[in-house]
């Protein structure tokens, strides 16, 4: 009931288009009777020589014209009823693809990207196909039998049609026993298929993984497993579907038989015309369509319900992160439009001072927490580091700032509201952030490089990659900023991506800056102009620098150092030398090792 609920929101937006090619097929299916009747006409009239010439014309010219009223019909229902149900597939993508964008990061930790790639496509693709095919298939079948057993009935000879609906009646509850086996075998194809469609977007993704490790073989095993395994499913649907279909035929067969002994013996004996009879076996044959239709309109039904659970599944899953209540957000913002940038909200001005207050935090599903009692204040204008082994929290802290997980009330604040009291636009609108990942679309540079920004000329984006120290790069390539980069920036370097996404987080412009170990890959001479051109152009404004080599940050106003997920020491760089402690060893080792490193570079 909630899948039929879930399709008929859809289908209310469209109601007149598709009243008007359920009209147009009823006449269609209303016209149909009429042929074998006038073909039993001029059969009779034949064989009772009453007609002549311009009777056999008469009937003959309404048969053209009630044809060519079938043709233009067929054209205008098909026209109206896959129209609509394109439609509607391509508002439910629209929607479905809106409703992701929402969600907060977590479910897409939890949910892999083939199986929603697989709603997207073959499940929505079931939906359209149960809402136009099916439906027609259904009524037209419904409507048909109708008209055709009433002509049957009183144009024929009762007991005739009676004997030919008992296997009418088997058919019927045949299908509605197929009905209830097809629907959970699909169900399990199309998991199957998202297991598969997941299994090879992963093996694309790591292509280089796969082939740096010689592991080729194992995947094309491993896919052909999965392969398999779709592959069954998908015979267990179509075996139910092989022997439904000839089953079908026996029965349809039964009562053709039936019309042809019985029918015949009445015409020998006459009780009923030979124009009749031709009519009867016309009538029979027309029937033969919507007892197959049922069968397919059932068997569509049946696997649009299975993909409109999983589709509507996605579309009620709620956020995890929702903005105030919708009252006091239209207070903050003064009506401003929620999907169009911080900008958006003019009682906002610009985020920049954060202060942070006992923040605990622990990832859905773990036991133990990824922070524990942090609390530090970055005023307005100043530059944090944050440092720290691998795995002691500062890239939580980061997603944490940018509100991509719950948090609890009184923990986190910026200009001294509550995090949770701030629309999601507003405050990511303020915030600028290079993720340790530095994700590239398969777009040209300028267009990477002017994502996040609402306008972007060419001089800006220049401008802007002359700070990140990618320009001269830029300029080296043959399209320049005009270069179409691969999936994922894979045709650049790492370290070439990490200042395009810098380059990308500057052209926004933001008042706050957030860094994720964004230099990681940059050498020491280009990261050390890249630092003194972001003191430069971040004059004035907030910035968050999370790193793991402590030339990255020496020079900031304060360094945070965690330690499983514990605030550690905190000061600037030579407090912190001073203290002796964690940011000390760090230092000397990482002294060692660059010195290490210069001995071998003058020995080689």
């Amino acid at each position: 009931m909630k899948n039929l609920k879930f399709v008929l929101r859809y289908l209310k937006k469209h109601w007149l288009a598709y009243s008007a090619g359920i009209l147009t097929l009823f006449i269609v299916d209303f016209a149909n009777i009429y042929i074998p009747k006038f073909t039993g006409f001029i059969t009779d009239g034949l064989t009772d020589q009453t007609f002549g010439m311009p009777e056999v014309l008469h009937y003959l010219l309404l048969i053209l014209l009630v044809s060519a009223t079938i043709a233009l019909g067929r054209f205008f229902w098909r026209f109206f009823l896959f129209g609509t149900a394109r439609k509607i597939e391509k508002e439910m993508r629209d929607d479905l693809f809106g409703h992701l964008e929402t969600l907060s990061v977590n479910f897409f930790h939890t949910h892999k990207i083939g199986d929603l790639m697989t709603r997207f496509t073959s499940d929505l693709n079931a939906i359209r196909m149960a809402i136009g095919m099916a439906v027609i298939s259904l009524f037209d079948a419904v409507v048909m039998s109708a008209m055709v057993l009433f002509q049957m009935v009183f144009y024929v000879d009762l007991k005739l049609t009676l004997l030919v609906l008992i296997p009418m009646a088997v058919i019927a509850l045949g299908e509605i026993y197929y009905g209830k086996l097809i629907k959970p075998r699909y169900l399990a194809r199309q998991e199957a298929l998202s297991d598969l469609t997941d299994y090879v977007q992963e093996s694309f993704s790591g292509v280089r993984v796969i082939k740096a490790f010689v592991r080729e073989r194992s995947q094309v095993r491993a896919f052909l497993r999965s392969n398999g395994n779709t592959m069954q499913k998908s015979l267990r649907v179509i075996l139910l579907q092989t022997i439904f279909m000839p089953l079908l035929d026996v029965v349809i067969g039964f009562g053709s038989l039936i019309t042809l002994v019985y029918g015949g013996y009445l015409t020998l004996t006459g009780g009923i015309s030979l124009g009749r009879f031709v009519a009867f076996n016309q009538y029979i044959n027309m029937l033969i369509w919507p007892m197959m239709a049922c069968g397919e309109a059932i068997n569509l039904f049946s696997q649009g319900a299975a993909s409109a659970a999983r589709v509507r599944e996605t579309l009620e899953t709620e956020p995890e992160i929702r903005d105030l209540a919708e009252g006091t957000a239209e207070a903050l913002m003064s009506g401003g439009d929620l999907l169009s940038g911080a900008s958006a909200f003019p009682s906002f001005r610009p985020l920049t001072s954060i202060s942070v207050r006992g923040l605990t935090f622990t990832y859905p599903g773990q036991a133990f927490p990824a922070l524990q009692n942090i609390s530090l204040e970055i005023p307005a204008g100043t530059t944090l580091a944050v440092i720290g082994r691998t795995g002691s929290g500062k890239s939580t802290l980061a997603s944490l700032l940018l509100h991509m997980y719950q948090i609890p009330e009184g923990m986190l604040f910026f200009d001294r509201r509550d995090i949770n009291d701030i629309p999601l636009k507003a405050l990511r609108g303020s915030i600028a952030y290079v993720p340790q990942e530095n994700f590239l679309f398969s777009d040209t540079l300028a267009n990477n490089i002017a994502f996040g920004a609402d306008q972007g000329d060419q001089a800006a984006i220049e401008e802007a990659a002359k700070t990140a120290c990618i320009h001269d790069n830029i300029l080296s390539f043959p399209e320049k900023y005009e270069t179409v980069v691969g999936e994922r920036g894979v045709t650049l370097s790492g370290g070439q991506k990490q200042r395009s996404s810098i380059a990308r987080a500057l052209m926004k412009n933001a008042p706050i800056l957030i860094l994720d170990d964004s230099l990681s890959a940059v050498d020491t001479d280009t990261e050390r102009q890249l630092l003194q051109n972001l003191r430069r152009n971040r004059a004035g404004k907030t910035t968050i620098i999370i790193a793991h080599r402590i030339s990255t940050i020496q020079h900031a106003d304060k360094i945070l150092v965690l330690e499983n997920g514990q605030s550690a020491e905190y000061g600037n760089h030579e407090e912190l030398l001073a203290l002796g402690g964690i940011y000390r060893d760090m230092f000397e080792k990482q002294q060692l090792e660059a010195a290490i490193g210069e001995m071998g570079g003058m020995n080689a």
